[in-house]
């Protein structure tokens, strides 16, 4: 890249002389624009996820929800989780013959 030399040039006309005007307070906005915007920079892969701020919210309500239901219940159980126990399969569900009945 080239360096661009850029001389810093006071490009305001003379008859726009803030100084002189009364009234005029730096910041006077400031708090009550600051209290009413809270701008979030997303990466380029979050970004994709989430294409409105519809979407963005509806995530991070979801997200809210689950926190508070895990709050509300006291979290997870302490005991390591366990598979499902399932049902003993019989012969027939094996594909094996049934067996001759013993006499």
């Amino acid at each position: 890249m080239k360096k661009m030399n850029k001389s810093l040039e006071d490009d305001l006309r003379p008859e726009y002389d803030f100084a002189s005007m009364k009234g005029g307070v730096r910041g006077k906005y400031v708090r009550r624009f600051r209290a009413g915007t809270n701008l979030v920079l997303l990466e380029a892969d979050i970004a994709k996820a989430f294409p409105t701020n519809a979407a963005v919210n509806e995530a991070l309500r979801g997200l809210l929800d689950t926190t508070n239901a895990v709050r509300r219940t006291g979290g997870l159980p302490n005991k390591a989780l366990q598979p499902a126990s399932r049902p003993r399969r019989t012969n027939r569900q094996r594909g094996e013959r049934p067996r001759a009945a013993r006499r």
